[in-house]
């Protein structure tokens, strides 16, 4: 699912105001930090994270990677923060960071 312009435009204003939920850092993607993206994907379907793994090429393949292996979609990068969407159609509406 390609998000159009407009679509990304909303989704970066809404997490502008965001805080990082996960810090990846220089062990990686392991498998606690995929369950923890995962869980927080699934209750507020938007999320911020911080990827601290050293240089730009090395930041995207992990990126890259949590992008594969979470199914979600990179709406924005900026530096070391990467924007993520992953709908849910069952999310509780408190946790969640989109409107409804």
């Amino acid at each position: 699912m390609a998000l159009s312009n407009e679509q990304k435009k909303a989704y970066r204003a809404i997490g502008h105001t965001l805080n990082p939920i996960v810090t990846i850092a220089s062990k990686g993607l392991t498998e606690a930090v995929l369950e923890e993206i995962g869980r927080a994907l699934d209750d507020h379907e938007l999320i911020k994270i911080k990827v601290s793994v050293g240089d730009r090429e090395v930041k995207k393949v992990v990126i890259k990677a949590l992008v594969e292996q979470t199914g979600a979609e990179l709406v924005q990068q900026i530096g070391n923060t990467a924007l993520l969407l992953r709908r849910n159609p069952k999310a509780k509406a408190n946790l969640s960071n989109l409107q409804r």
